[in-house]
């Protein structure tokens, strides 16, 4: 029977770059996805499931792929992700992604999959009182999102002791950009497609809060091309496989550098040709001035860093925003 690698979430925007790479390298690849985040064309080559994984019923299904399959790894990314909505809807929060990730971990138990690699998130820190935050600083997330996060990273260090699951959680800092013209993020929730989108529909931008302490008034963030990022799960997937004892589980995927939202946002308009102001307004409760992340372990522990810039990240979301300016889009 072949192995394959089980990627749940696989047809989100994050998932579909990391399915891309599986399948760019030879490996068979099972996509469960309930598709309410991505569409089955952007995993072509892959098989595709469409399962809810926080439903009743998967436990049971995900065992049952898993060992018809042959999976050998698990990469979840299967969760929600708008932190505002979070906040509104907790409990829903809290079913969708603490118990996917627990249907999940169940059915990896029953069929004997032992290598998980984990979507987690800077949301984790919450407001960390330093600028550039390193993996070992105390957790303390200001929002349900977050707090479903780091709970997964608790969940997973669980099943380690209970069963030997070998686990890594990659934190993600500000993930944008396109690796393919045809991956483009399809949430306009985050900065730069809704930058994009507000400048295809004739409208304004926003800019939330200019009285931030950081150098231009704007919040400071870390910005993290999607294709490098999606590198750093091969990497992940690799020194799990590799079977040496992990000193560390958790990793900052970001660059260390940080750009402020005026920055971005002047980058979108200008690669767009326009000549235009983006409007100012109040701050957004709960956006931290500033979070970049301490990229140093992932380098040391999984020889990864960051090959991407800003530029990259903005010419590459404009060019598959182009590529594409009527496909669906969430949020």
């Amino acid at each position: 029977m072949d192995m394959s690698i089980l990627v749940a979430g696989g047809a989100g925007y994050i998932g579909a770059h990391v399915v891309r790479l599986l399948l760019e390298r030879g490996e068979e690849v099972v996509v469960v996805d309930d598709l309410s985040y991505g569409t089955p064309e952007r995993v072509k080559g892959a098989s595709l499931v469409e399962l809810d994984v926080a439903s009743g019923q998967a436990p049971e299904t995900l065992a049952e792929v898993m060992t018809s399959r042959g999976v050998t790894a698990v990469i979840h990314f299967a969760a929600r992700k708008q932190v505002g909505e979070s906040v509104e809807r907790p409990a829903w929060y809290y079913q969708q992604n603490v118990g996917g990730l627990a249907n999940m971990l169940l059915a990896m138990e029953t069929a004997g999959v032992n290598q998980m690699i984990f979507s987690s998130s800077a949301a984790v820190y919450g407001m960390p009182p330093v600028e550039v935050v390193p993996e070992d600083i105390d957790c303390r997330p200001i929002n349900p999102y977050g707090e479903t996060k780091l709970i997964g990273e608790w969940m997973m260090a669980d099943a380690e002791k209970a069963w030997g699951l070998r686990w890594a959680g990659l934190r993600y800092f500000n993930v944008a950009g396109a690796g393919w013209d045809d991956l483009g993020d399809m949430a306009t929730l985050n900065l730069i497609p809704m930058v994009l989108d507000r400048l295809a529909k004739g409208e304004t931008p926003k800019i939330f809060g200019t009285d931030y302490p950081t150098p231009d008034g704007t919040c400071v963030r870390d910005y993290i091309h999607v294709k490098d990022l999606a590198v750093a799960h091969i990497a992940a997937l690799d020194y799990l496989a590799g079977g040496q004892e992990m000193a560390e589980h958790v990793f900052n995927v970001g660059t260390g550098q940080g750009a402020s939202v005026r920055e971005v946002v002047s980058k979108v308009i200008a690669s767009t040709g326009l000549d235009l102001e983006p409007e100012e307004l109040a701050r957004r409760a709960g956006d931290p001035p500033q979070l970049i992340g301490n990229a140093t372990r992932i380098g040391e522990v999984l020889g990864w860093k960051a090959e991407h810039d800003l530029d990259d990240i903005v010419t590459s979301s404009y060019t598959s925003w182009q590529a594409d300016p009527n496909r669906p889009h969430f949020g």
